[in-house]
């Protein structure tokens, strides 16, 4: 059945981009006319006359009504075959979107879910090169399904965690479309769009807000918990699914749990509430014995899952017929002389905007710019193609030669590596996450998924996505800037962001692209270029970057600033919002922290008791926060010179930690790893603990996680106390050479492993060498660090403890 027309208030003029109703409905008035003049002249012929001229008024009338659809379309709507290609083509702007930027239908309304009867309308990816040339393969049943249908049956906001091209769009659109049917389907096509998406979700009965890449819709300007909370109201009857990449759910997750001070808590408290209201669903790249099963059962039907599962058990089928491995071999064998390395280069710019934190396609002059340092040293022959040549070949590029094997998958050069290739920005999705229907991309029925059902009437359906180019590296097209594919973010042996990347990035983007920028930077322990970036968007006013941008400051060494900062920042949210308010509390924290950092230990102390009674009275003892600022209380407290207190503190801490959270966690990690320190065991009695802790975090957090870092940064310095100082040197020089690579060589943590390697080569009797480190680290800090700096007075004291030279 035809959707109804709009109201009144949108009117036929405004479906039709401004046209006149009246050129609409005389389009098909002049197309029935001669459809039935060409009927009529057949009918009174010869039969092969009759039969020339039926199909002859059947070619006018579908040419005639054609261009009356298009006369329909609204404005902004791409139409089949327009300009924008690629592996994300279906995700952008243009997609069947109206002016508000949501998918409509071309006569502007938001379709059921009945009605979106191709994936790639939800944002799932096509089928790779060479499984093309149709529709989307079939869906083939995934065991995280029972699971993702009890969770919408309990919760109005459910969140799909899987790598890229795991499959997690095509398993939340199968599984929507089964249980929701009638409900409308909102999905925003651009992160400007998520306001407009709010309201059209909000104000129906039943409607399904699709929230593909959530990630996109965090940040400055983003999606709060209060917003989401007028939607996610009614279980069932307003839904919102989302599904998020398992990098950026561990980067939000892992810095909810991560250090404990408190300093970069708040930084991340939008995205955190966001996530903490969702019920999550996780589900695996590769696939189950049984789901491989039920794939091998769908061969038959589409050849394709049959090609997929040739690939191996260590391919996903998702990962296989979206061609992420035969893309990222692709893409690394264009490197070579001869072959494109312009366009290699120019994939490269488009990756790293994407893994620098920028969201949203990257205009063309801006990837001219940006793409020019990656290119291979000058004087290389033969010279790259020229830049139009690069641009369309990394939008339409063929696949690799062949296939990768599961074998080469792991890791070899011009292959791409599954572990390497999982959890990228980018589609969670490919069509490849499926197989199954009774015949390749029949329409699934809305009560069954898997069954074959009528193809609702073209007029209802959703305005088609544009053509996607099966083996693209970009998506996008001139008009609209182009976005990396997600399965190359994570490329095996990927290097740090460049710093002219970042830096050319910087003068280029928004203040609230800046917002984002800064956060990603400060979350990835780069807190120098989140000070740059956000100091840009506090100028631009974005909200909250003040603070965010305090904190940054802090961490890269200016305390003293931050706590300035911080100072006003509380004044100004006590008089807004009142003194015991969640975000006054937040202020309070940070201000008490950095106090410490400062080197005021006992004023950091005094205030985060304060703070600690205060959250325990608003938050409840179990809150997060209020367990961070005892956390933080017992740290002050050892530091101001009462480590047995200190220790007390964090025994009865241990307790109620392990009464929340599991024993991995690592906020109970790091308060062993405090209790282990001020408590005053000897040295000998210690090292069990010490090395069991170590283990922990190893096994949970991985070597280069900071509390791993900190763990044995503890091991070293208690060496040093029990007079074991060559080895404590050794091991503060490994953990100087892992903090400068994980966290920088300026990093206010590199630097104080820096100083007490310098000590510990004192107390072996080597002087001279620890003179030369003091000094070397007096001239590199010296200019990052801010003056009067507890570091730069400790080097300058270690120095003057020398004997002379």
């Amino acid at each position: 059945m035809l959707l109804r027309r709009n109201d009144p208030a949108r009117g036929a003029a405004a479906r039709s981009g401004g046209r006149p109703a009246a050129a609409v409905i005389g389009a098909a008035v002049l197309a029935s006319a001669l459809a039935l003049a060409f009927l009529w002249a057949g009918g009174a012929g010869s039969g092969g006359a009759r039969a020339a001229g039926i199909a002859g008024g059947a070619t006018v009338l579908t040419a005639l009504l054609g261009l009356a659809a298009r006369l329909l379309r609204p404005r902004g709507t791409a139409h089949p075959g327009a300009p924008g290609s690629g592996p994300d083509a279906g995700r952008g702007p243009g997609s069947g979107s109206g002016a508000d930027g949501l998918l409509r239908t071309p006569g502007g309304r938001i379709p059921p879910l009945r009605r979106v009867d191709r994936p790639e309308q939800a944002g799932v990816h096509p089928a790779g090169p060479g499984r093309s040339g149709g529709p989307a393969p079939a869906y083939v049943r995934r065991d995280a399904e029972p699971r993702l249908r009890e969770a919408l049956g309990r919760s109005g906001f459910v969140l799909l965690v899987g790598e890229s091209t795991a499959g997690t769009s095509r398993l939340a659109y199968e599984v929507a479309r089964s249980l929701y049917p009638r409900h409308a389907f909102v999905r925003p096509l651009t992160r400007a769009a998520l306001p407009a998406a709010l309201r059209a979700a909000a104000r129906r009965r039943r409607s399904v807000l699709w929230l593909d890449d959530l990630d996109d819709f965090l940040g400055a300007g983003g999606l709060t918990a209060a917003l989401l909370a007028g939607v996610a109201a009614a279980p069932g009857r307003r839904i919102v699914l989302a599904t998020l990449r398992t990098q950026e759910f561990r980067r939000f997750h892992a810095r909810e749990k991560g250090r404990l001070t408190g300093s970069d808590r708040d930084a991340w408290r939008i995205q955190r509430e966001v996530l903490e209201r969702a019920e999550v669903v996780r589900l695996a790249l590769q696939w189950s014995a049984a789901e491989r099963h039920r794939a091998a059962a769908a061969q038959p039907y589409d050849p394709r899952i049959g090609e997929a599962l040739l690939a191996g058990e260590g391919f996903g089928v998702a990962e296989v017929l979206a061609a992420g491995p035969e893309r990222l071999a692709a893409w690394q064998e264009a490197r070579a002389p001869g072959a494109h390395p312009r366009g290699a280069a120019v994939v490269s710019a488009a990756v790293d905007c994407r893994r620098a934190g920028l969201r949203g396609p990257v205009g063309e002059d801006l990837l001219r710019t940006l793409h020019r340092p990656y290119l291979p040293a000058q004087g290389a022959d033969p010279l790259p193609e020229p830049f139009s040549d690069a641009l369309d070949w990394a939008v339409h590029a063929a696949p690799a030669a062949d296939p990768p094997s599961p074998a080469g998958h792991r890791g070899g050069a011009g292959s791409s590596s599954s572990a390497g290739q999982r959890g990228g920005a980018g589609s969670s999705s490919s069509a490849g996450h499926s197989a199954g229907a009774a015949h390749p991309g029949a329409a699934v029925d809305p009560g069954a998924a898997g069954a074959p059902a009528a193809a609702p009437s073209p007029a209802a359906r959703p305005a088609p996505a544009p053509a996607p180019s099966p083996g693209g590296l970009l998506a996008g097209d001139r008009a609209r800037g182009y976005t990396a594919f997600g399965y190359l973010l994570t490329a095996p042996g990927a290097e740090p962001v460049p710093d002219h990347l970042w830096r050319t990035l910087l003068t280029r983007v928004t203040a609230e692209q800046a917002y984002d920028l800064g956060l990603l930077a400060h979350q990835e322990g780069h807190p120098r270029r989140a000070a740059e970036a956000l100091t840009r968007a506090a100028l631009g006013r974005v909200p909250g970057a003040d603070f965010l941008l305090a904190l940054a400051l802090g961490d890269a060494g200016r305390p003293y600033r931050a706590a300035a900062d911080l100072a006003g920042i509380l004044r100004r949210r006590e008089d807004r919002l009142g003194p015991r308010h969640p975000d006054t509390l937040a202020a309070r924290h940070q201000l008490a922290f950095f106090t410490g950092e400062a080197g005021n230990p006992h004023a950091a102390a005094a205030r985060f008791a304060a703070l600690a009674a205060d959250a325990t009275s608003v938050l409840g003892p179990d809150h997060p926060d209020t367990l961070a600022a005892r956390h933080a209380l017992a740290h002050s407290t050892g530091e101001a010179g009462a480590p047995a207190e200190a220790a007390r503190q964090l025994a009865r801490l241990l307790t109620d930690r392990l009464r929340a959270h599991h024993p991995d966690d690592p906020r109970v990690l790091a308060t062993r790893r405090g209790l282990l320190w001020y408590r005053a065991d000897d040295p000998a009695r210690a090292a069990a603990p010490w090395a069991e802790l170590l283990a922990d975090t190893l096994r949970c957090l991985g070597p280069d996680d900071p509390h791993t870092l900190a763990v044995r940064g503890s091991r070293a310095a208690l060496a040093a106390r029990a007079g074991r100082t060559d080895e404590a040197a050794a091991a503060w020089e490994s953990v100087t050479a892992d903090r400068a690579r994980v966290m920088g060589p300026a990093h206010p943590h590199t630097v104080h492993a820096r100083l007490e390697w310098a000590r510990a080569l004192a107390g072996s009797g080597r002087p001279g060498p620890a003179r030369a480190l003091l000094t070397r680290t007096l001239g590199d800090a010296g200019t990052l660090l801010e003056p009067g700096h507890r570091h730069l007075r400790r080097a300058r004291e270690l120095l003057a403890e020398l004997p002379p030279a």
